[in-house]
């Protein structure tokens, strides 16, 4: 009650989990100013609002739709001399920085102040598997630590100092498994294997007479046939093949299927006989 008005500016283009976040805090969706974006859905920075020390930055890193990133070398700066607070929504692009091909998409990204990234997405670790990184540890403790003679903290790291349950299963046990199997080199081959395949699929529907809405950078694909109609036969042809599973959204208006490829034991035989299935629906749509 009566706390100073926080401002939320952020893509047109933001995950809904932004705007329950925003919900569940009680600042609401009113406060967010949206900024409009290019053709491929990254914050233009010609558009961005006057920020300052009241105004949190949410960028993205790996747009659900199109997998791109936000512009972060241009836009962290501007944030930063306007005292603003710079987070970015790395739900599955944040991977990107562990592979040499792929992190030239987080170039600045580390000038945030806090990032979030789900394990689930690209290391296909369990669900409930978010993670919360913050440049700042005052704050987050100062956010969400208990205070009471009945509450002891040790001289170590006191986890329930940093998240709001006082208590939680182990869930970074499965995260660590997968990273210490994988390696640093194991998680830039995952990232590059899943980028890989995506665009190798992409080239295929492009071929095949598909409109492909991204130039896909990441592992998202967003692809339509020629009219609404089509494409919804296209949808419907692929669900009933079994070959693979994708889902209908809208992009800057067009009705779409969007494409993630996410699983690590995804194959080149498994995109090529996704392709023919699309290739064989697009027909049969006429």
């Amino acid at each position: 009650t009566g706390p100073p008005q926080i401002k939320i500016v952020a893509s047109e283009h933001a995950h809904a989990s932004i705007f329950r976040a925003l919900s569940i805090l009680g600042i609401g969706q009113r406060s967010v100013e949206r900024v409009p974006t290019d053709g491929q859905g990254r914050i233009l920075p010609s558009k961005l609002p006057t920020l300052d020390e009241r105004t949190v930055l949410i960028l993205q890193a790996g747009d659900v739709h199109t997998g791109q990133f936000d512009p972060f070398d241009q836009l962290c700066p501007v944030a930063q001399a306007a005292g603003a607070w710079v987070h970015v929504d790395g739900a599955f692009g944040l991977w990107a920085a562990a592979s040499p091909k792929y992190r030239q998409l987080t170039r600045g990204m580390q000038r945030a102040d806090s990032w979030s990234v789900d394990a689930h997405k690209t290391l296909n670790a369990p669900y409930d598997s978010g993670v919360v990184l913050c440049r700042h540890a005052e704050a987050l403790a100062g956010a969400m630590k208990l205070s009471g003679a009945y509450v002891p903290y040790g001289d170590k790291r006191d986890n329930m100092a940093y998240v709001p349950e006082m208590s939680r299963r182990a869930r970074a046990i499965e995260l660590w498994a997968i990273l210490r199997s994988l390696g640093k080199e194991g998680v830039a081959a995952l990232v590059d294997q899943l980028c890989g395949h995506a665009q190798t699929l992409a080239n295929r529907l492009r071929a095949a007479g598909f409109q492909i809405h991204n130039s896909v950078p990441f592992n998202q694909i967003v692809v339509s046939a020629n009219n609404t109609a089509a494409t919804e036969q296209v949808l419907s042809a692929i669900w009933q093949s079994g070959e693979c599973w994708c889902g209908p959204s809208v992009w800057k208006g067009t009705p779409v299927i969007r494409i993630s490829v996410c699983s690590w034991r995804t194959t080149e035989d498994d995109i090529g006989r996704t392709a023919n299935a699309f290739e064989q629906a697009l027909r049969e749509a006429g």
